[in-house]
């Protein structure tokens, strides 16, 4: 790999990497210029430059490593409305750099409030947006509108019309567009989804998915003040509007602990679309209906109490039917898929696979048949901007996953059984389910 000219060689790094990664970076038009990425063509010395957009728990632990260890990858920019979990993710990105001499250094990095003023930065050609779900649709939308690459927490959406205009901008700006979800990166459901597809089970008899009750009741919470790092206006966005106490964000100057947002239905789903778009997405990938819907989906489940102030669900049951007449349950209890076929089943979880009969197992994949890469999600991320090739996840595939886990959601809520039309993607006759489509469930019923 050539050096790259506009960047501290490596040596020189180490003397000045922390005055230089506080100073604004100055960057000529003829740089940017050289430097723009064209879907299918190369940077000089194949290297994006990235922004971090959310540096809570996900981007601190993970999303930060993953980019940062990156060689073909360099990030240059952070944003949140939380000043304290910024400067720690930014020391954070500081170190790894200094860690690793093999890395390419960036000049600095530069922190922000506004995301807006992270995507107007011309030298910057992807973001990771790691938000609360809230927020992911709008900034992933702005992003690509910006001539950003993205790559999108999930759950990616919070109604089935943000999943549409997902789709609709990633093909009108020709972004490169990934879910990032790592559950397709694991080599058991990589294995499942190579096994299913090229038939090794059969024909496919019955199908059970399930994602673990972890969620729990609040009492009322009071009124607090908000902390003094938090830009508490900017982080509600279009939410619904309501007084900051800690259990609706995040524990302040805390960026290891559970949120409390991802327990209230102003902000998030629950675990009906946190889960189901690693263990629901890796079922539907291997069986191939990952970009289609069900017609059907009727379920049933149950939110806390009235008075509760965490309100999403706290376990259900649904029941999709598919146009090729499978139905698949899915449901809350230990993490897990199982696909059962004529010839045997697979099951799968985060640490690992079984199958009955095991010799299914053995199976070799042939060379004609269907494969699929064996990566991480951030490195698939970053070779489908290089090459222009579609990621294993792209928005038309988060939307299918997603939206078919928030039409459950609708079904539970409305208590009837579904008709959906998946070519029009509407409902058939049913205007309380249809008034879902493009606002979310907020409330408890």
């Amino acid at each position: 790999m050539k050096k790259n000219k506009n960047l501290l060689s490596r040596r020189s790094f180490f003397g000045t990497a922390i005055s230089a990664l506080s100073m604004p970076i100055i960057v000529p038009s003829s740089v940017v210029t050289s430097c723009a990425i064209v879907q299918g063509q190369t940077l000089p010395n194949n290297l994006l430059r990235m922004g971090l957009i959310g540096t809570g728990r996900q981007c601190f632990h993970h999303n930060i490593p993953g980019y940062v260890r990156n060689k073909r990858n360099q990030v240059v920019a952070l944003c949140d409305v939380d000043s304290w979990r910024l400067e720690e993710c930014k020391k954070k990105v500081i170190q790894l750099y200094q860690k690793n001499a093999s890395l390419v250094k960036p000049q600095s990095i530069e922190s922000y409030v506004d995301y807006k003023e992270l995507l107007e930065r011309s030298d910057i050609d992807a973001v990771m947006i790691s938000t609360p779900d809230h927020w992911h649709a709008t900034q992933a939308v702005d992003a690509m509108r910006s001539g950003k690459h993205v790559a999108l927490e999930k759950p990616i959406i919070r109604t089935i019309a943000e999943g549409q205009e997902l789709v609709k901008v990633a093909a009108e700006t020709k972004r490169t567009f990934r879910v990032d979800s790592e559950f397709r990166s694991g080599k058991g459901a990589h294995q499942a989804a190579e096994l299913v597809r090229n038939g090794r089970l059969g024909k496919i008899k019955n199908v059970i998915v399930a994602v673990p009750q972890t969620d729990v009741p609040c009492p009322p919470q009071s009124e607090m003040q908000v902390p003094k790092e938090l830009d508490y206006k900017r982080w509600q966005g279009s939410a619904i509007q309501a007084p900051y106490t800690l259990n609706r964000v995040h524990t302040p100057h805390n960026i290891s602990n559970r949120s409390g947002w991802m327990r209230h239905l102003y902000y998030c789903d629950g675990m009906i679309t946190n889960w189901g778009s690693h263990l629901l997405n890796g079922a539907l990938w291997a069986l191939g209906l990952d970009r289609t819907f069900p017609i059907e989906i009727e379920g049933k489940g149950n939110y806390p109490n009235s008075t509760s102030f965490w309100n999403v669900l706290l376990n259900f049951e649904i029941k999709y039917l598919y146009a090729n007449g499978l139905e698949i349950i899915y449901k809350t209890d230990e993490p897990y898929y199982k696909i059962e076929g004529e010839l045997g089943w697979i099951e799968v979880t985060f640490k690992g696979i079984k199958a009955e009969p095991e010799s299914i197992l053995k199976e070799v994949i042939k060379p004609d048949e269907i494969h699929f890469p064996l990566r991480s999600e951030k490195e698939d991320f970053i070779d489908s901007i290089l090459t222009g090739k579609e990621t294993l996840e792209p928005a038309l595939v988060g939307h299918y996953v997603t939206s078919t886990c928030l039409l459950g959601h609708i079904a539970i809520r409305t208590g009837e059984k579904l008709k959906w039309n998946p070519e029009k993607e509407s409902f058939d006759g049913n205007p309380e389910a249809a008034k879902y489509l493009n606002k979310p469930i907020t409330s408890i019923k």
